[in-house]
Formats: C-alpha cells, structure tokens, sequence
C-alpha cells in the first residue's frame, strides 16, 4: 500500500493508472467474463501458441480497458495501446502492426471509429498473419505482403453495432459484453480504491457512493475523490453527512441523476404531458446536442425505469413521475375504478 501511496504522491496524473486493479484477484465483478479470459489465455500458453483476438464491448467506464492490461500481463506481453481516432490513414495502421514484438497484446480502444478501409488491413494481419500493402496506383500497382509477428489484438468499443460482421467474425477468442456493476460490487471496488487513496471511510458511505454511482466503477471513483476533496477542503470527517454534502453540490440525486438527467423528465413530464415525445423536439426544449441525450443520459433513464422508448417517441413512467414529485394525468382515476 505504501508502494502505491508513493506513486500517487509523486505523479498525481498516474491517479487513474494506480487505481486500475493489476491482478485477476482486485478486478471486482464480471465473472463469467474473467473465467472464460482465463481458461482462454491458459489454454493457449500451455500449447505455446499465441492467444486468439478478443472483442469487448459494453457502456464506458466498466473496465474494458483494465481487462486489456491484465490478459497482456497474463500472457507477459507488451500491451501496445491506440484508438480508433487515432488510427487515420492505412498507413497509421501499418507502421503500428509492423513494429510489434513477438508475442505483443495491441488493444484498439473505441474500434467502431475504424473507417472500412483500415478495417479491410485488419482481416488479413488478423487471420493469417500478414500485411497486404498497395504500392502504386491504376494498372501497374502490385501488393505486397509482408509478415507480421505473431499477437493479440484485444479491441474494446461501446457500439458494437457500428462494426462490421466481416471483422466481429475474426475474433476467434470471443466477444464478450461487460455488464453494469451491483451495489456490492462497487462498493468493493470503492473499498480498495479508498485503501490506495489513503481514505478512511466506512461502509455506510461507500454503499451512498455505490447507489449514486449509475453502476459503473468509473463513475464511482470519481464520485469517491470528489467527496476526498470536500472532505479535505471542509476540514470534515469523511463520513455519509459528508458524502451527501458533497454529491448534493455535484447535483447527483440519491439515484444517480444529475441535473440534465432530471430536466429531461421534468420537460417530458411538464411540458408534453409525460410523451410520447420525440427526441429532436426534446433536444430542442432543453437546448442540448440530440447525441448527448440519446447516448450518454438516456441509457441509466431507460436501465432504472424511468423513461421508455417507444414507436412514437419516449414515455416518462409512473416511476419518472414520482421521483420528479408529480402525478401522471389521469391517475388518481385509475386507481378508483
């Protein structure tokens, strides 16, 4: 612990990287998941051979990342890291595949932003282990393919969909979908992560944490060193009234919600009678991107039951109603007859 509390004091910018688990045993949760990764991993080094591609995907922040790191330190390879973004030209992909060792893991984080035509390089350095380069152009260009070392690519993304099936078909390992996190879990999760901050808080205020967390360990630390900063900078104990103090000036409700969370509700509810209402008119009524709503807030609306979708737009339901303190129209009726 030491150890880690030295790290954290030296380089405030490897917080994140300190507080990501470094064995099987720490990462907490998904445990279908970690027992396939490692029969799958032991498997292929009991054969000597490379372990297979593997494909993550789920919402952001449950640890696909961290799962990239512990198979490259299973197997005892270098993890070689990039994006999809960053992956521009044929070329980018190229000089990255030639000059892995041996052996080395290569995770594509946020995959899906490949474009088509890097992701046709991919198909043969994924299944057979060469590189297909187009040198010239019109009738006297010529290919030439080049050997690659053998590797793992491990490849995360939060939209699968938006993957080709040629390419999900070429990870022979597995694909494998991260799901949301129980409040235990994440208080488990909160606990270690307090042990490396050098906090001391007990388990009533990291289960307040838990619930507000949306699920999702990522979102958990954060809230965990945003209550450290108010507790330190208030001079206060670090304890549930400070918790509470903390994530009502953040504006998280007891559930999660933060502010545009519930005036989403509030404008469904108030202004279109609880929907159907479509989704461009409520980006419009609160002045807000149409992509932000459907792809960051929507989701944990729709996980916890309180909006819906439906063919003619999304509903607020009874239980959106009551934690926005309003009655559905109507109601009242309904439970007299």
């Amino acid at each position: 612990m030491a150890k880690e509390e030295n790290i954290i004091e030296k380089s405030p910018r490897s917080l994140d990287q300190a507080l990501r688990p470094s064995s099987w045993a720490e990462y907490v949760g998904q445990s279908a998941i970690k027992e396939n990764l490692q029969i799958l991993l032991q498997a292929a080094k009991g054969r000597k051979h490379q372990a297979e591609h593997v494909l993550l995907y789920g919402p952001p922040g449950l640890g696909k990342t961290t799962l990239a790191h512990l198979i490259a330190k299973e197997v005892g390879a270098n993890l070689r890291a990039t994006s999809g973004p960053a992956i521009e030209r044929v070329g980018d992909l190229a000089a990255i595949l030639t000059n892995l060792s041996p052996g080395d893991v290569l995770f594509i984080d946020e995959i899906h932003r490949l474009n088509r035509t890097i992701e046709e390089i991919l198909y043969p350095a994924m299944e057979s282990g060469v590189l297909d380069i187009v040198i010239g152009k019109g009738p006297s260009a010529r290919t030439v393919q080049l050997e690659l070392p053998p590797f793992t690519l491990i490849a995360a993304t939060t939209r699968i969909s938006l993957l080709s099936a040629p390419l999900r078909s070429r990870f022979s390992g597995g694909t494998f979908r991260l799901q949301y996190y129980n409040e235990d879990e994440i208080a488990e999760i909160l606990r270690r992560s307090g042990k490396i901050l050098g906090i001391d808080i007990d388990r009533e205020s990291l289960m307040e944490i838990s619930r507000r967390s949306r699920a999702t360990p990522r979102t958990a630390n954060y809230l965990l060193k945003r209550a450290r900063d108010f507790a330190e900078v208030s001079n206060s104990a670090l304890d549930v009234k400070t918790v509470k103090k903390a994530l009502a000036l953040l504006e998280i409700d007891e559930i999660g919600l933060n502010q545009t969370d519930r005036d989403i509700l509030t404008i469904v509810v108030e202004k279109f009678q609880g929907g159907p209402v479509g989704l461009k008119t409520i980006a419009a009524a609160l002045s807000e991107e149409e992509g932000s709503i459907e792809e960051v807030h929507e989701p944990y609306l729709m996980q916890i039951g309180l909006i819906e979708r439906t063919p003619r737009g999304r509903t607020v339901t009874n239980k959106g109603y009551e934690h926005v303190g309003a009655t559905r129209p109507g109601s009242g009726q309904q439970q007299l007859i």
